[in-house]
């Protein structure tokens, strides 16, 4: 916690609508200095709103903010930072052909003679970069370094920009694994004893216990509470976040149970010492009907590049793919489709919707290409199906013609998941479907995979978090170092930590 309750941010009563949807409603929010606040909520409680208020991509219908117990009027991103407040999201925005202090101090490089002097700019953002406790070669080019150094990177140009007063940190450990997250935490401590205050936004609930000193909580874009980490169990905070109680999640265990009697006993897809050279070490995989496969392991372990070459997307340098008894001699995503195989990618963003299509084109994408260009869906097609899956998967969407790129993170995730069964698929392959998503989305989607298994369906669930791969699969996969290493078809979560791990005690 602060030192002092010195009140660096105050947000009194914000108020935000967009096409008559009310985003904030007299929203209040303090940052003290020196502290690391979290901010929680479901996907489209206000928490991007909010942050878009602050650093002035969005204005306030209503409410006050004062910046250091001034009153400010922020208008842009750029104002936002010359008072000292900067954001890092998720997904990093630099330059990746760029060198690393080239990132950290663009549009800042020392000068001489008229030039960038690169020894200068090389020199001060090696002094950052050890500042943050990242000792490195800041020449080397962004794009070849790793997630985490990028992150970093990402934070030291932050820092640079705006002086150092506030950081704004977006989902930070999304795609960090835990030896990076830890090395992110102990650079944010660092920073919070240094008197910056950092504003944590995490889907992550362990994370929020280990490093926040207070939580802020959303819900529906009004303000719950604020409360400080050691007076608000994790259970308690859930229940908030979500408004209902959690009892629910405590009937998966039942409900995954109950789907076992649908798992057949003959296998229809089996893959034999299939193999990407550099990749993927040869596996064995065989996928039932009615069947639930978790794959875990860490990141880089080799489970999104497994289904990837399931999918077709890759091809296998080795061994074979058998199909209903027969076997594959080439595959591509559009035959993938053909043979009732559908992959919702763990980059939503990038590899799954299409921000400037709307939520009905969205969803009948995959279904169109199967059917190929020349075989149109008509448009009162297009709306029955679009309209089917906005209603099974609670698809927060004023209508199918809202441009996707509008709805919140869970709500995308959910219009993939439509995308896929539209086309009533034999097997889905889901990598990562719950990451950056709220609690409650989450549940719904884990109840929807069971719920698939039922009909007969097969998954593959691939996720980092092991509680909801044990919560959500009949069998689990463990990978390590691109190899399949074990499988267990019980909920030791120990001994599947311990294989994840590479460790026997």
């Amino acid at each position: 916690m602060a030192e002092t309750n010195y009140e660096i941010i105050s947000m009194k009563g914000i108020c935000k609508s967009f096409l008559g949807v009310q985003a904030l409603e007299n929203v209040d929010f303090t940052l003290y200095k020196g502290e690391i606040h979290a901010l929680v909520g479901e996907n489209g409680a206000g928490k991007s709103t909010l942050i878009k208020v602050l650093t002035g991509v969005e204005q306030p219908d209503n409410g006050v903010i004062t910046i250091d117990q001034k009153k400010a009027a922020i208008h842009s991103p750029q104002q936002a930072q010359g008072l000292g407040i900067s954001t890092v999201y998720q997904e990093v925005n630099l330059c990746p052909h760029l060198s690393v202090a080239e990132n950290i101090l663009i549009g800042r490089e020392p000068h001489k003679f008229g030039f960038i002097d690169v020894k200068a700019m090389n020199t001060r953002a090696k002094q950052i970069m050890l500042g943050l406790g990242v000792d490195m070669d800041v020449s080397q080019v962004l794009g070849d370094c790793s997630v985490a150094v990028q992150q970093m990177a990402a934070i030291a140009r932050a820092l640079e920009i705006a002086s150092a007063k506030v950081l704004v940190l977006d989902e930070p450990t999304s795609s960090l694994d835990v030896q990076e997250t830890e090395q992110l935490f102990a650079v944010m401590r660092k920073l919070k004893n240094e008197g910056v205050s950092i504003i944590f936004i995490t889907h992550f609930l362990n994370q929020i216990y280990e490093i926040a000193d207070r939580i802020t909580v959303l819900r529906n874009g009004k303000l719950v509470g604020t409360y400080d980490v050691k007076s608000l169990p994790r259970l308690e905070m859930i229940t908030k976040m979500i408004g209902r109680s959690i009892v629910e999640y405590d009937e998966m265990a039942g409900l995954k149970e109950e789907t076992r009697k649908f798992v057949k006993h003959e296998s229809w897809l089996e893959a034999d010492q299939l193999a990407q050279t550099g990749v993927v070490e040869p596996f064995d995989l065989q996928l039932h009907a009615g069947e639930v496969v978790g794959l875990a392991g860490l990141l880089g372990s080799g489970r999104t590049e497994v289904a990837r070459l399931l999918f077709g997307l890759e091809n296998p340098t080795s061994g074979t793919l058998d199909i209903d008894g027969k076997k594959i001699e080439s595959s591509s995503p559009l035959q993938s489709i053909d043979r009732g195989i559908g992959l919702c990618p763990e980059d939503r963003k990038l590899a799954g919707i299409v921000g400037e299509l709307t939520v009905r084109e969205n969803i009948i994408l995959a279904m169109q290409a199967g059917l190929g260009w020349f075989k149109y869906l008509k448009k009162q097609e297009q709306y029955a199906i679009a309209e089917k899956y906005i209603k099974l998967l609670n698809i927060a969407t004023p209508s199918p013609d809202q441009l996707v790129k509008n709805l919140s993170g869970g709500n995308q995730q959910k219009v993939i998941l439509a995308r896929w069964l539209a086309i009533n698929p034999r097997l889905l392959i889901l990598d990562e479907p719950t990451r950056g998503i709220d609690v409650g989305a989450k549940a719904e989607i884990q109840k929807l995979v069971l719920a698939l298994a039922q009909e007969g369906k097969s998954c593959i669930f691939i996720s980092s978090e092991l509680e909801e791969v044990l919560r959500t699969s009949h069998r689990v996969v463990v990978m390590r170092e691109r190899k399949m290493v074990a499988e267990f078809t019980d909920e030791s979560g120990e001994e599947i930590m311990h294989a994840i791990a590479g460790s026997s005690s």
